[in-house]
């Protein structure tokens, strides 16, 4: 006689099973609302936005138009802030996943002096907030000619995120079997040669998650931008602000400029995700 299942039981083989997955995929549908609505409203003419909802395109598709998206590649600031997103996001990642691997391999195998005591100031910075360091680096590289320029974005950016890089893969480096590395010496190999023939391929996933945590950091920032960038080296997320604040009925061109100043970050993120999941991941099961 097969025993009587109590109450939480029933519940969580229901939860496990269809219904968790008709309520996650419910939860994903609300979550995706606000850009298909963004999505929407760069698809339509502006006195179609004023007069109703994005939702108005369901019951008239002839509002959908692509006029907008060609006033967009019309306003050369929008256009040059998109291109100086590109100039400063991709170096800033590049340079920290370069840089961050390798002293996380160097804190994590290489023996040098104060090697502990280094480390524990790399995890110590992981606790200065950005807005401490605004005004003197601002000042700074006032005085070495870097302010306002796509240069000093960047190295702001690599500066805050190399602790963070540090921090995690170091970590990660230090759960490779030590046994792996001493037969890659026994054949001869060097410290540059064991890092980037065995330390990288095996560190791929924590990398590629670094990457993806940097890239969506750097893309989205606005705050840093504002303050060491001109009208020269503004982003994307400086220039739809600056639209919003001199043209405040602009929406024809602010509706398609967030959309895709939004969705590269996403295909970004979806390209990369299963990377990004061994990543979290790694370490958590062995």
């Amino acid at each position: 006689m097969k025993a009587r299942q109590s109450l939480g039981s029933r519940l969580a083989e229901a939860v496990s099973g269809g219904v968790l997955r008709v309520f996650l995929i419910v939860v994903g549908l609300f979550w995706l609302v606000p850009t298909i609505g963004l999505l929407l409203s760069s698809l339509r003419a502006p006195q179609d936005i004023a007069a109703s909802g994005w939702w108005k395109v369901f019951t008239e598709p002839s509002q959908i138009t692509f006029d907008s998206y060609a006033k967009l590649l019309e306003n050369d600031d929008i256009t040059s802030s998109l291109l100086n997103t590109v100039w400063i996001t991709v170096p800033a990642t590049l340079l920290v996943v370069i840089i961050g691997s390798l002293a996380g391999y160097a804190f994590a195998w290489m023996e040098f002096p104060g090697r502990d005591w280094w480390f524990l100031g790399v995890v110590g910075l992981l606790v200065v907030p950005v807005q401490v360091a605004l005004i003197p680096i601002a000042e700074l590289f006032g005085n070495i000619g870097l302010f306002g320029s796509v240069l000093g974005v960047v190295l702001f950016h690599v500066g805050f995120g190399l602790p963070f890089a540090v921090f995690l893969l170091r970590n990660f480096f230090a759960e490779i079997p030590k046994e792996l590395l001493e037969a890659a010496r026994l054949d001869g190999a060097g410290e540059l040669r064991l890092f980037f023939r065995v330390v990288m391929p095996l560190g791929g996933p924590a990398i590629a998650a670094l990457g993806i945590f940097q890239f969506l950091w750097v893309w989205n920032d606005m705050l840093v931008a504002l303050i060491f960038s001109d009208s020269g080296s503004q982003p994307i997320t400086v220039a739809l602000q600056t639209q919003v604040r001199q043209f405040g009925n602009n929406i024809d061109v602010l509706a398609p400029g967030a959309f895709i100043s939004m969705v590269v970050p996403l295909a970004v993120f979806f390209a990369f995700q299963r990377q990004f999941v061994s990543g979290v991941m790694a370490g958590a099961v062995k």
